[in-house]
């Protein structure tokens, strides 16, 4: 038979574990370097950055590519965390982007930006770049090479087309392969994806030239002639019309300037891509740098086996062998099939470790998993937001929350005399746990602190005082029945447990569908809402009720003295009434 005691109330033990939690996220603070939160656009500055849509004609943008422009853009805002940045459309042609904090503004800005139209040509010429030859190009001679895959081999050493070589001895692997357990990596380094493309439908289905290394074999005379003149440096880094997927030839130069192509039509657009996720290195599995591996669409994983196909049967050592990898009209590797046709739907973008790191390789999925623009988009303006009105509006919010705390506090302790104690001190943790997760979230999500989100924590202080006060009631509704104080916290805390909770639910619920429905500081607001809700819950289950049951065992409490909240007299309370003796008259 079990002990009297096992049913006991241990409240010791739920405190306890609260502040071993809490000193555990203060020890995590600490070695993480982050004591204070993160703050947003309008408390710390950043800056503004004022995106201009072109289009081919000139005119305004057609306004459903601006929206899907909108919404692609705000979709890369949210992969990166909740970090607060503000996309916003002004006018017809114009989106404004606005980035909190002082570090990372570029590249979130240029990630935002960017194009990403992502195509797969199959090459056709490959020379140095900066060479400029002025007379007619003469058919080069294939000079295939025996080196294995992966190693550099020699240079034809024609000033012409190299069909089998690469500027400065670069190598040429299989870095767009099919998953197999040892892939290869590829030395190309990634795409600088500053250049933007316009707004395109499907291309039509080009005729695919066939494969020759002869530049009189391509039926584009002013594609061979840019070319010709293309130096892949300073304004001549890129030929107009590179990222233009209605073209059946293009001239493009590879992301570092060292090589320039012509390419074949599009075989696979961008918006073929399935799924682009980043894979770390793995020396066991041949990756010696981050990659981003690919996922095709049905008609994706169709054409690209296609194209592939075609590379791996063109004659060995000529330039078709390569398929080349377009982003916003560079050249980012232009490997060789060499292994045969990938059928499987699947591949990989790798790079060498020195220029393919982790972050280049989160960036570049991120912008093709959520689509290429429609539009192309100039940088109009970039300027610096100064904090200084934010400060003032926050000094004001802070003063109007300490008031309305200080308030709060004050009819604590004058309605619930010491009761009123265990009401403040649940208010100091669950402060204290706030403080705590938003500077933690701000390290590991990138959460940004806004006037909004602290309002949100500021209406949390009347929530939490709520679940104070449907408790407080209830236990002294048990006090008033006339039951001992020790029973009357755990009858209570039954009765009022479950409104505690379903209020908390309600107000978790409306926090969750605002975040997703909104935009901006409306979503800051409604996060740390959400967040502090579900603080309140912890701090009500594992603080104010285990409080309140050690009290109940002090007499001060348990025989319910004047002050302490919970006198029987003072409540209107039942009392015993005790019979007189009856005595009899003479």
């Amino acid at each position: 038979m079990a002990s009297p005691r096992s049913n006991t109330p241990k409240p010791g033990r739920a405190i306890i574990a609260l502040l071993i939690t809490m000193v555990a996220l203060t020890g995590v603070m600490f070695w993480q370097g982050t004591l204070a939160p993160k703050l947003a656009l309008d408390l710390a500055g950043g800056t503004t950055v004022t995106l201009t849509a072109v289009t081919e004609s000139g005119r305004t943008a057609p306004p459903a590519q601006m929206t899907q422009a909108l919404e692609i853009m705000r979709d890369r805002v949210n992969g990166l965390g909740v970090s607060e940045a503000e996309v916003t459309k002004q006018g017809a042609n114009v989106i404004v982007i606005q980035v909190p904090g002082r570090e990372g503004q570029q590249r979130i800005v240029k990630l935002i930006g960017t194009t990403a139209q992502l195509q797969f040509r199959q090459v056709f010429a490959v020379q140095a770049a900066g060479t400029q030859p002025t007379a007619p190009p003469a058919t080069p001679t294939p000079t295939p090479t025996s080196a294995p895959t992966g190693k550099s081999p020699s240079p034809s050493g024609s000033p012409g087309v190299s069909p089998s070589s690469t500027p400065r001895g670069r190598a040429l692997s299989d870095a767009l392969v099919a998953p197999t357990p040892n892939p290869s990596p590829t030395p190309s380094k990634p795409a600088d994806s500053k250049s933007p493309s316009p707004a395109t439908s499907p291309p039509a289905q080009q005729p695919v030239p066939p494969p020759t290394s002869d530049l009189s074999g391509i039926d584009d005379p002013a594609v061979v002639q840019q070319f010709q003149q293309l130096t892949c440096a300073g304004p001549n880094k890129q030929a107009p019309g590179a990222d233009d997927p209605r073209k059946k030839w293009v001239a493009a130069c590879d992301q570092d300037g060292t090589a320039k192509y012509i390419l074949g039509p599009v075989r696979v657009e961008g918006r073929q891509v399935s799924s682009a996720d980043p894979v770390p290195p793995d020396p066991t599995q041949g990756r010696a740098s981050w990659s981003v591996s690919l996922n095709f669409r049905a008609q994706g994983a169709k054409e690209f086996g296609a194209v592939t196909t075609d590379a791996s049967n063109a004659q060995a050592g000529t330039p078709q062998r390569q398929v080349a990898i377009v982003l916003d009209g560079t050249v980012v590797s232009a490997p060789s099939i060499d292994r045969g046709a990938i059928l499987g739907g699947q591949a990989s973008i790798d790079g060498p470790p020195e220029s393919f790191t982790q972050q280049y390789a989160t960036d570049l999925a991120s912008v093709l998993k959520y689509g290429a623009l429609p539009l192309k988009f100039e940088q109009s303006s970039i300027e610096t937001v100064s904090p200084t009105l934010g400060k003032d509006q926050l000094n004001a919010g802070l003063l109007a929350g300490a008031i309305g705390l200080g308030l709060v506090v004050l009819y604590s302790m004058l309605y619930y005399r010491g009761l009123g104690l265990v009401s403040v001190l649940s208010l100091l943790v669950a402060g204290v746990l706030a403080y705590q997760s938003v500077a933690l979230l701000g390290k590991f999500i990138d959460f940004r602190l806004s006037l909004a989100g602290i309002a949100g924590l500021i209406v949390a202080i009347g929530i939490t005082a709520d679940s104070f006060v449907v408790y407080f009631e209830r236990l002294r509704d048990e006090v008033r029945e006339g039951r001992s104080l020790r029973s009357a916290v755990e009858r209570g805390w039954e009765r009022a447990r479950r409104t505690i909770l379903v209020a908390d639910a309600v107000s978790f619920l409306a926090a969750a569908v605002l975040y997703l429905v909104s935009i901006g500081g409306v979503k800051g607001f409604a996060f740390t809402l959400g967040l502090t809700t579900l603080i309140d819950v912890v701090v009500v289950f594992l603080f104010t009720k285990p409080m309140i049951s050690w009290l109940a065992r002090f007499g001060f409490f348990g025989k319910g003295h004047p002050m302490s909240g919970l006198d029987p007299r003072r409540l209107g309370g039942k009392t015993k009434v005790t019979a007189r003796p009856v005595t009899k008259e003479a």
